[in-house]
């Protein structure tokens, strides 16, 4: 495994850094250097849109669909082939449990590549129209040049989202990855290389907010996507606004778990880790606030913090591990000082809290922790925490439960519990929201993802998450005939 990525990879070729910038990627269970990666500077963004655009005005902009398919599903076998490779280094990287790394890192970047070169496959390059003085053929063309700002919490999966689509319409692609993961986004790299795509066409430059800025605002950029805290996702709408530049934003998230008064108790604390701690609570769309009814609370109260407390909390890359560290210091410190915020609210600790968790005093680290008797208009009910920290809020009847579940500056996820099928597809529509899941929760690759309010402009997955990355052109012409 190779730990030390000291070169950017640019028009094919992997390049020194033009200012020799590197930076130290840290363990997250040991706090100890990791690795070593390479980090951009505003010259080796101008280089990479440059190598971009050259692509794009070469065969790749105008290679036929069936060979671009080709070529992704090359990109798709190579990144399958590392993705035993890749899994435990993102989980050294940002603390995730090795068990959820696999599939999110080590395999569904190569899924949804492969979803998108078949989805081209079946997908017309025009349509025609009948129109009143003739008939339109509406062309699908790429819209150019995209930057892709990936985020540390699920690099692989997340950086896919955007590469596959905007490869498969014909898009090239300079992916900036968060530096916290920077080492396995190099992966894309190789497996181009190892596929054979055109220099240019995908290019890897991690860096700091200055780079993801120059990304932004670059004038031979045509669009930008981009997963992250909504802070950084308003100011690069706002940025994408003044340019008029087409944006994807998937962003932060407060999502609820609304049980009914016939919850299966039983069914949702066994799926809470799933619902309410992937990824060691690091997750945007996480049900955390936990909206629970009056005449059950104490009883929803005392399983989900019997659940929480008996989660085996250590190392990622041991499989039996549920609850990992979080992917730095300053996180940790973040995640412990809102629990700390939330006794001060006046919540009710019932289990975890802000102490060291014991036994690990290396990397870090946070209890999972249950506040009990939140109100939802406090900070840790309203606020994304972004670690293993539940709040159970009670409700008196369920217009109150659709109300409090509904009373988010968030629409990203959530979930209703109910025996009940119907009337749970009767409340999911009530949660306005951009996903939703009933007596269960998981991302369907198939299917479009994204959130309302803010967390979000746009959709990404599914058919709905090619549509972005092409450019409509509508071509008038005389109506055909036969004989014509």
């Amino acid at each position: 495994m190779e730990l030390d990525r000291r070169q950017l990879f640019i028009g094919g070729r992997w390049t020194e850094p033009a200012d020799g910038s590197g930076q130290d990627v840290i363990e997250a269970a040991t706090g100890k250097v990791l690795g070593r990666t390479a980090m951009a500077s505003a010259a080796d963004v101008d280089a990479a849109v440059a190598a971009a655009r050259t692509a794009l005005a070469g065969p790749w902009g105008s290679m036929p669909a069936q060979e671009r398919a080709e070529l992704l599903d090359r990109f798709a076998a190579a990144l399958k082939a590392r993705g035993r490779e890749i899994a435990p280094l993102v989980s050294r990287e940002n603390g995730m449990p090795l068990s959820l790394s696999i599939p999110v890192n080590g395999f569904s970047a190569s899924m949804t590549v492969a979803y998108y070169a078949r989805l081209l496959r079946e997908l017309p390059e025009t349509d025609v129209r009948p129109s009143l003085i003739g008939e339109t053929v509406v062309r699908r063309e790429p819209v150019g040049v995209v930057g892709a700002i990936t985020p540390w919490n699920y690099p692989q999966s997340l950086a896919a989202m955007k590469i596959g689509p905007a490869l498969a319409a014909g898009c090239t692609v300079v992916l900036k990855p968060a530096p916290e993961t920077a080492l396995d986004a190099f992966y894309f790299a190789d497996a181009a290389q190892e596929a054979g795509l055109p220099p240019g066409v995908l290019n890897v430059l991690p860096g700091g907010r200055e780079a993801g800025e120059q990304l932004v605002s670059h004038p031979g950029v045509d669009k930008i996507a981009f997963t992250g805290s909504t802070a950084a996702g308003r100011a690069i709408g706002e940025q994408c606004g003044r340019l008029l530049r087409p944006v994807t934003l998937e962003l932060g998230g407060k999502s609820a778990a609304l049980l009914a008064q016939d919850a299966d108790l039983a069914a949702f604390t066994g799926a809470l880790l799933d619902v309410s701690l992937t990824n060691n609570g690091q997750t945007c769309h996480a049900s955390t606030r936990i909206l629970a009814p009056a005449a059950r609370y104490e009883e929803v109260v005392d399983a989900v913090t019997e659940a929480v407390r008996a989660l085996r909390v250590g190392d990622p890359l041991d499989r039996s591990t549920e609850v990992g560290p979080l992917v730095s210091a300053a996180q940790q410190e973040r995640v412990r000082g809102y629990v700390d915020l939330g006794v001060r609210e006046g919540a009710r600790l019932t289990t975890g809290g802000s102490a060291p968790v014991d036994g690990l005093t290396d990397g870090w680290f946070v209890r999972p922790t249950v506040l009990a008797d939140v109100d939802n208009d406090w900070r840790v009910a309203r606020e994304e925490i972004f670690g293993p920290v539940l709040c159970v809020i009670r409700y008196e009847d369920e217009d109150q439960a659709v109300a409090l579940a509904n009373d988010s500056d968030y629409g990203l996820g959530g979930t209703v519990w109910t025996a009940d099928l119907d009337h749970g597809m009767d409340l999911a529509a009530r949660i306005h929201t951009g996903t939703v899941g009933v007596n269960q929760y998981g991302v369907d690759l198939q299917a479009p993802f994204g959130g309302v309010k803010a967390s979000g402009l746009g959709r990404e997955m599914g058919p709905e998450g090619l549509a972005p990355y092409f450019s409509l052109k509508s071509v008038y012409r005389p109506k055909q005939t036969a004989a014509s």
